[in-house]
């Protein structure tokens, strides 16, 4: 188990991880705002850097390739950079390259949702979601759960079953200068590795 760097903790780079359509975009945009920070869509990044889109990048040059690129740009982003609030694609916390990248470097909060309340949101999702394409409902809950068990590693979870975005950046926002306090007033002298496993 990697220790944390000897980055200070508020400037920390904050990773958000979750299933496709959870929100990490939108809430992380709105957490970057709130704590004066650039925010960073890895697939909005990708993209650019491509100049096409993830579902044309996943045709044109397969899915290893994409993930590849995916892995080398986090690995950087967590390495490289500080008080950034990044949002993972769905599938990148599952290379195991990623997470040691994201626990070691970075504070990891998941945006959790259930099963129910996400699949009300799978027409609005699955035209742009190259996984998605041609599955069933019931693959695309398997799927579902077993991303989830590698999304059960991480520093914080926040369930947003009924959070509007709004409401679930400010949990994230509290949560971590709680963790500031914290850290400063215990002059230091506190553990960070306090990832969950749950």
């Amino acid at each position: 188990m990697k220790e944390y760097s000897e980055l200070p903790l508020r400037e920390k780079n904050i990773v958000l991880i979750g299933f496709m359509g959870v929100g990490k975009t939108t809430i992380g945009q709105l957490v970057a705002k709130k704590l004066y920070r650039d925010f960073i869509d890895v697939d909005q990044e990708i993209e650019h850097q491509h100049h096409m889109s993830i579902p044309a990048i996943f045709e044109q040059m397969g899915e290893d390739y994409f993930r590849k690129v995916e892995r080398e740009l986090i690995v950087d982003l967590c390495a490289n950079k500080r008080l950034k609030v990044i949002s993972l694609g769905g599938g990148a916390y599952l290379q195991e390259e990623v997470r040691n990248a994201c626990l070691s470097h970075c504070i990891v909060f998941f945006l959790d949702l259930s099963w129910d309340c996400w699949k009300e949101r799978l027409p609005l999702i699955v035209n742009n979601r190259p996984v998605l394409k041609n599955k069933t409902l019931e693959e695309i809950e398997r799927l579902f759960l077993q991303r989830r068990e590698a999304y059960s590693i991480h520093n914080s979870r926040v369930l947003t079953n009924d959070l509007d975005p709004e409401t679930a950046a400010n949990q994230i926002v509290e949560s971590i200068k709680w963790t500031w306090e914290v850290y400063e007033s215990n002059d230091n002298d506190v553990s960070l590795d306090y990832r969950h496993n749950e």
